[in-house]
């Protein structure tokens, strides 16, 4: 039986995409004043948007980092507290080795949630249906939050109108999960090429049971933290549900060298006179990707677009297409979401099943100039994903799977796209027969501007927060 949803407890942002709201903005906070920042988040819950509905003309939702929930007097004990990777955050130096963040990405070169830069401690995420009203969204935010004392502005971060294509030009969000328990995925039947898809509701909101049938860790608090009841209970009744109806955001500003991909693709598939080939370039940057421009995946479309597949999603990689003759073995789609090729028996419902134990909700904006090949200045995408365990899914599928140069057989070939290169050239392989095609020297196309992790709290857990007297440890 599928979860029953808390959605009035649950902030909008998991379960809405907010498609319908094309601009966004999001301010990054310091807690300067943690009593007069709990007077302003207690006002500012009363805006926020929960789950219930599709909002049609403006949303508010609020995330908070380790050390902000620190600021604010929020310490979870023992075995029942916070994980450690939230604990310790994006930036800390073994957890940078481990993401890749080194060279050109490390920590120390961040324009914001580095240790050079203003601590953030909170997080507003502002949508709207165009520019004028998210400006007077965000100017209303301003003098709730700002005016009153207690916290001060660490960074603001704008985003592009929102599109089908991400900065590359590639239609994105395509595969996107459904989370059991919301509307979409019951509309889903069994047999329907959607179906696995659904993922258990534990997999991105804690207090729900996840792939493996069970509760998800989250953070819970002792009762006397929590006299008034704010807070659901824990089921054992040995404390307050902190967690209950949270997620995990994770938050990485990712540049993107929109000219340099395809410079390189041209100059890769340039013929023996030096002339440009826009198919051969066309095809290769989608064989880097796994689909065309318009969507259509590789798996069903090898040889040209076909803009009538745009949002084909009813595909595996082990019956059609085992050797990457279609789909390369290394193309950034087969890495972030391997389908039913995973070990140890690929093709099988239990490989299919561990892919769904390391699945992310994305909820990404892009921002600057946003045009295939028309890249000028600063731009890329603020990607942003919730999941209920980072280190089970994001930190696994960024490890593993993306900076993994021997995936899948491999050897010295990471994500072409969106992996680090460790300040060194990678290579890339068209599976080919009778002979393969490898592009040698692959420069570096994404770098990391910023990052942190945050937990977006149920709608309670927020209010929990906004209480100027409580019992608990206190800064």
């Amino acid at each position: 039986m599928a979860a029953t949803l808390e959605l009035d407890d649950i902030q909008g942002l998991v379960a809405r995409g907010y498609s319908s709201l094309k601009a966004a903005s999001f301010l990054m906070l310091e807690i300067s004043d943690p009593q007069a920042a709990r007077r302003s988040l207690g006002r500012l819950a009363l805006r926020v948007t929960d789950g219930r509905s599709e909002p049609a003309a403006t949303a508010v939702n609020v995330a908070f980092t380790s050390d902000g929930l620190r600021r604010l007097g929020v310490e979870t004990p023992g075995i029942e507290g916070f994980p450690e990777e939230f604990v310790s955050g994006m930036s800390e130096a073994n957890r940078s080795r481990f993401l890749g963040d080194t060279g050109p990405n490390a920590p120390l070169r961040w324009e914001w949630g580095g240790p050079a830069t203003r601590p953030v401690h909170l997080l507003v995420l502002t949508y709207a249906q165009d520019e004028q009203r998210l400006e007077e969204l965000e100017a209303e935010i301003h003098r709730e939050l700002l005016a009153t004392g207690g916290l001060v502005e660490a960074v603001r971060l704008r985003t592009s109108r929102l599109g089908e294509r991400e900065p590359f030009g590639f239609r994105d969000g395509i595969s996107q999960p459904l989370m059991e328990g919301l509307s979409k995925a019951a509309a889903v039947r069994e047999g329907d090429g959607g179906a696995e898809q659904v993922i258990k509701a534990g997999e991105f909101v804690l207090g729900y049971p996840n792939e493996y049938g069970l509760l998800t860790d989250r953070p819970l608090l002792p009762a006397p933290h929590d006299p008034d009841g704010l807070l659901p209970e824990e089921p054992g009744g040995a404390g307050a549900d902190f967690g209950r109806n949270g997620s995990y955001l994770v938050f990485r500003q990712l540049h993107q060298d929109v000219d340099g991909f395809w410079a390189y693709a041209d100059e890769a598939t340039r013929h023996p006179d030096g002339s440009s080939d826009p198919a051969a370039r066309e095809a290769l940057a989608a064989h880097m990707v796994g689909r065309w421009p318009s969507g259509a995946p590789l798996v069903h479309a090898p040889g040209q677009d076909d803009p009538a597949l745009a949002t084909d999603n009813d595909f595996g990689y082990f019956a059609s297409d085992p050797d990457g003759l279609r789909c390369p073995l290394g193309a950034h789609i087969r890495r972030a979401n391997p389908r039913d090729s995973l070990d140890p028996q690929p093709g099988s419902a239990e490989s299919i099943a561990i892919g769904r134990r390391h699945r992310l909700l994305r909820r990404g904006r892009a921002y600057g100039e946003n045009g295939q090949g028309q890249g000028k200045g600063e731009q890329g995408l603020h990607f942003l994903c919730l999941n209920g365990n980072i280190s089970r899914q994001f930190e696994f599928i960024q490890h593993t799977w993306l900076n993994n140069p021997n995936f899948n057989g491999l050897y010295d070939a990471p994500d072409p796209l969106a992996a680090p290169r460790d300040d060194r050239e990678a290579t890339f392989t068209e599976q080919a027969r009778p002979v393969r095609t490898r592009h040698l020297g692959m420069p570096q196309f994404v770098s990391v501007r910023g990052g942190a992790y945050f937990f977006l709290p149920g709608i309670r857990a927020l209010r929990y927060l906004g209480t100027e007297t409580r019992t608990g440890p206190q800064p």
